[in-house]
């Protein structure tokens, strides 16, 4: 079994599941590229994780959660995906269909600020890949933004949960 934490969230992946921390120093282009939390390889599909969480503090943090509401974090999200895959993918590494999949620590979401926010960040992703545009490959197979409840109803073999200092 393997746990991967970032702040005070804490992913548990079932035994014969890889997963890597890959928003550290480890990639060597922290310098130019940004990249999402964890990447999880599965036997059919690798998903690209990345944990925000506006409540790791005392107090929630209100402001994240407007400019998350708002669409203010969509193109920074979409960088993150975006220089994950290219990195991976010059690694030989995207042989598999990836999903993207942002879970947001904070209880106030309503499955409507979730869906808008998983609607908007596909408008700014080739998502679905633009078949007219003659491409052969699918950038992402799917994408999702979750809180912590969603995200343990929708992958209950692989629980998030908060941990506290």
């Amino acid at each position: 079994m393997t746990v991967l934490t970032e702040g005070h969230l804490q992913i548990t992946l079932p035994p014969g599941v890889v997963g890597r921390k890959f928003d550290d120093a480890s990639h060597g282009l922290s310098h130019c590229m940004q990249a999402v939390d964890f990447i999880i390889d599965l036997p059919d599909q690798i998903w690209f994780v990345e944990f925000r969480d506006p409540e790791a503090g005392t107090e929630p943090n209100q402001k994240y959660i407007e400019q998350f509401r708002s669409g203010t974090l969509d193109h920074e999200l979409k960088t993150k995906l975006r220089d994950s895959w290219l990195y991976e993918w010059a690694c030989g590494r995207t042989g598999k269909p990836i999903h993207f999949y942002v879970v947001i620590g904070a209880s106030n979401l309503k499955k409507g600020d979730l869906l808008t926010r998983t609607d908007q960040l596909k408008k700014k992703i080739p998502f679905p890949a633009p078949k007219k545009r003659g491409w052969h490959q699918t950038f992402i197979a799917g994408c999702l933004v979750m809180n912590l409840a969603t995200w343990n109803q929708t992958f209950p073999d692989y629980p998030v949960r908060r941990i506290r200092p």
